[in-house]
């Protein structure tokens, strides 16, 4: 491998959750900007000593660095989310840090934030630093062009997979229901991804409720509903799969039949300036398994329900071969982008579409006011949703329409049908 003689410096920052495959994207940028003339300063913990001008956790790559990084998990940079966008000071020390250091390519790997600071950086320096940012994130909510995954989403999904298979098991083995938690505040491809793939029981996301209020009661009868459905059939057991995002649909309205005190029970409760409930804190697992609870208490079903959060355990696994290629990929387009031209016209995200680089300037994916991409979401109108729902176990038109199928569902409860159908039928849309 020839190396040219050094013409220019790159920096590389991570910033946001991490993601598997950070460290491909790494070596990628690094080995391709050294062969191409660069010396290569990778910034340890994102832009959190920058935004004090400091360049002492600053370290320079070298080929012999990165090798055989990209099929590890976690990033030897480390990652932060310190947002130097905040306010004009902390951009002026970046700036400076960066200037004194003589980048005058830079490389961001990150989510939303990193990406709005990595178009602040490229905005404020006035053509002095070009950018390019690579979009990661586990939860795949980024709007890249149709069936381009974020990277990170493909190992995520995969090791939850393994984890849910095995919870299936267990709860088949113990007769027991587990409630899984996914991570994916914003969507709901990740637990979709996770249920589908590992033919849980059931799958609860966001997206199916469209705009549409949600209540506590809803979610929590739905799943009452499956548990119903399961034990007519003779399956005490069951494992459903929630996005974590489930808890912000739902918000402030649909949990105002609990008081403060139930509230925290489920972690620090917090109001903001306008009185609103701050909802990131809340236990969303466990506040769903002490509702659903109650209410089996209540049918006089004696069933024991197992709330998990599954999220951090799959952030820094190592990345497997799609993932691995694929930020080689996305790694090696970001430098190439940064030798063209165009890179001095605009800061750019980095996408492939049908293995072909496609660049997208900041200002047509990011929203200038929210200083965010806008959210992908689950279509639930694809046939993909359609195939995922035909294969969940929940109640749906038929068992209400069906005589036979709601006498034995009544039964079940020792209920009269009127009653199962005065109880039931609204969550089938009847």
């Amino acid at each position: 491998m020839d190396i040219a003689k050094p013409t220019g410096k790159l920096g590389i920052i991570v910033g946001g959750g991490p993601a598997p495959g950070i460290n491909g994207v790494i070596s990628a940028v690094t080995i391709e900007a050294i062969v191409n003339g660069m010396e290569v300063f990778g910034f340890i913990d994102g832009f959190k000593h920058l935004v004090k001008g400091s360049v002492s956790n600053v370290k320079k790559l070298t080929i012999e660095d990165v090798k055989g990084i990209h099929l590890k998990g976690g990033s030897i940079l480390g990652t932060s989310r310190t947002n130097p966008a905040k306010n004009d000071a902390d951009m002026k020390q970046v700036l400076e840090a960066l200037k004194t250091l003589g980048i005058t390519k830079l490389v961001t790997i990150g989510g939303d934030d990193t990406a709005f600071s990595a178009s602040q950086v490229y905005l404020k320096a006035a053509g002095a630093i070009n950018v390019a940012h690579v979009p990661k994130t586990i939860d795949n909510d980024l709007p890249l062009p149709p069936s381009t995954p974020t990277f990170g989403f493909e190992t995520a999904r995969h090791y939850g997979v393994k984890i849910v298979r095995s919870l299936c098991e267990d709860a088949k083995t113990t007769s027991r229901w587990y409630l899984v938690i996914s991570m994916g505040r914003a969507a709901g491809h990740l637990a979709l991804g996770i249920g589908k793939a590992a033919a849980a029981t059931l799958t609860i996301i966001p997206e199916e409720f469209q705009d549409r209020d949600v209540s506590m009661d809803e979610v929590v009868d739905i799943l009452l509903g499956s548990i119903i459905k399961r034990r007519k059939n003779g399956s005490n057991y069951g494992v459903a799969v929630l996005a974590e995002g489930l808890l912000e649909k739902i918000g402030e309205k649909g949990l105002s039949n609990l008081n403060a005190n139930e509230l925290g029970r489920y972690g620090k409760v917090e109001r903001d300036p306008h009185g609103h409930l701050r909802l990131g804190e809340i236990e969303f697992g466990r506040m769903v398994k002490d509702h659903l609870a109650a209410k089996l208490e209540e049918l006089g079903i004696s069933l024991t329900v197992i709330d998990k959060d599954l999220g951090y355990e799959l952030r820094c696994a190592d990345p497997i071969p799609f993932d691995a290629e694929y930020t080689r990929d996305l790694g090696y387009g970001a430098v190439k982008f940064l030798k063209s031209t165009e890179c001095s016209k605009y800061g750019a995200v980095i996408s492939f579409i049908g293995g072909k680089l496609q660049p997208i300037p900041f200002e047509n994916i990011i929203n200038p006011i929210t200083r965010r991409m806008q959210t992908r979401i689950v279509d639930v109108k694809s046939e993909g949703f359609e195939c995922a729902r035909r294969y969940m176990i929940m109640l749906d038109k038929s068992d209400i329409q069906d005589p036979i199928k709601l006498d034995a569902l009544a039964k079940s409860l020792n209920w009269t049908s009127e009653q199962f159908k005065k109880r039931f039928s609204y969550l089938v849309g009847l």
